[in-house]
């Protein structure tokens, strides 16, 4: 017996919650997008009040819709003309605004196929979700694209650490010659210094990761894309890498990196536990640094940081923080070579990246514990099937529960990028537009 799936409760109402609502809605299913904050279409990411926050994919790859490659560009030669160069890298603040503005023209040309709803879920049932306040929201699926969980905290219980750097006015504490900690050499520590700048800090910085890698930047054009080798794509991972660093040294790292984007998602569905185990251990921090890359302009600041002496990043490991009313104290312990003298400063920036605990969130926690759901073997995420459907605690997939966006990563690897995510909507799409066997 087949069953039609006519209502949808979308948990979180950032790019992917959104986009997936407004390409519901043009299929003819209903949806109740269910977001914290008013902010529907922005996430974190989006969110951002600066301009000097660039996007990290140019212009050219960053259309919200699979089937229009170029709608993101058209956009932005009718509406900010002055970023709309295909090969650039638009502010953040314009991208959201334009996922702001496909939504509401969805809305707007389907009424009353997307309704929103401000409010936090507490739980997920067979015929839909419950709100914190207890509202029900009734629906025959739910998608859970929730974006990437809460941030750990470095310390906690002093102002001088700044655990959620992302919050309104945290930055407005720092003086502008202060001197900053940072954990977290990453694109989040990035964000956080051109915010800084942006409010005038002329400060120094001193951040500290446990391998001290720094987020490489694109070229000033697009990079033609090497084809994989067949050595690059089967046999044990330590010849893999090796052709890899061949490849690289003979067509350049960009182009070999842009060759395996098309596929990495492949390759990741093709290994087995044990490859997927070394890639997380070993290769994710330099796979990460060369794949979600800067904009040039971006990377030519952090150079002239690092240059002038007002950027320093070591490698190691956070012993302890302490802090007291006139600044904070980091003891570490570097990766290499003796012990060093406490790192010191103003403040502490918390730039650690999200904790991706499926435990301890309210959603997730209660689906694993209540057998709906199981953790991957690695841990990284809930279990789930090619179209995203969440796995239960015997394997079976659930019809009528998915995951989208950057909570599978377990499933899929890459699932932060736009490009990534609109083909997965595409594939959730599908799925909830097919029959359902009940």
């Amino acid at each position: 017996m087949a069953g039609r799936i006519d209502r949808v409760a979308i948990v979180g109402g950032g790019f992917s919650g959104s986009m997936l609502a407004a390409r519901l809605a043009e299929t003819g299913i209903a949806s109740t997008l269910i977001n914290r904050t008013p902010d529907f279409g922005l996430g974190v990411a989006y969110s951002t009040p600066f301009d000097g926050h660039l996007l990290n994919v140019r212009s050219s790859r960053m259309s919200a819709l699979a089937t229009q490659p170029d709608h993101f560009v058209r956009w932005l030669e009718a509406n900010a003309p002055e970023v709309s160069d295909p090969d650039g890298f638009a502010p953040r603040l314009i991208f959201g605004r334009y996922v702001q503005a496909r939504l509401a023209g969805i809305e707007a040309g389907h009424p009353g196929l997307i309704r929103r709803v401000v409010g936090e879920v507490a739980g997920i049932e067979a015929d839909g979700v419950t709100l914190s306040d207890g509202l029900k929201v009734a629906a025959d699926a739910v998608v859970l694209t929730t974006g990437n969980p809460a941030p750990r905290t470095a310390s906690g219980g002093s102002r001088r650490v700044i655990s959620d750097p992302w919050a309104p006015g945290a930055l407005e504490v720092i003086g502008s010659d202060d001197e900053v900690l940072i954990v977290g050499t990453g694109l989040t520590m990035v964000d956080m210094l051109l915010s800084l700048e942006g409010r005038g800090w002329r400060g120094r910085a001193k951040a500290l990761s446990r391998r001290g890698l720094l987020p490489r930047a694109h070229g000033e054009r697009p990079d033609p894309a090497e084809p994989p080798t067949p050595a690059l794509l089967d046999g044990a991972l330590s010849s893999r890498m090796a052709e890899a660093r061949a490849v690289s040294r003979r067509s350049g790292w960009r182009e070999m990196m842009e060759g395996l984007r098309p596929i990495t998602a492949d390759l990741w569905g093709r290994a087995d536990t044990a490859t997927r185990g070394r890639i997380v251990r070993h290769l994710r921090p330099w796979w990460d640094v060369h794949r979600h890359r800067l904009a040039p302009r971006i990377g030519a600041h952090i150079d002239r940081l690092l240059a002038d002496d007002r950027l320093t990043v070591v490698s190691g490991r956070v012993k302890a923080i302490t802090a007291d009313a006139d600044g904070v104290r980091l003891d570490w312990r570097p990766r290499q070579g003796p012990a060093r003298q406490p790192l010191t400063a103003c403040w502490l920036i918390d730039c650690t990246g999200p904790g991706h605990a499926p435990e301890g969130d309210p959603v997730t926690g209660s689906l694993l514990t209540g057998g709906r759901a199981r953790l991957d073997p690695l841990r990284l995420g809930l279990e789930l099937d090619d179209s995203g459907r969440v796995l239960d605690a015997d394997g079976r997939a659930d019809p009528r529960l998915f995951v989208l966006g950057p909570p599978a990563r377990a499933a899929f690897w890459e699932t932060i990028a736009v490009p990534d995510i609109r083909k997965r909507i595409e594939d959730v799409v599908s799925a909830l537009t097919a029959p359902v066997k009940t």
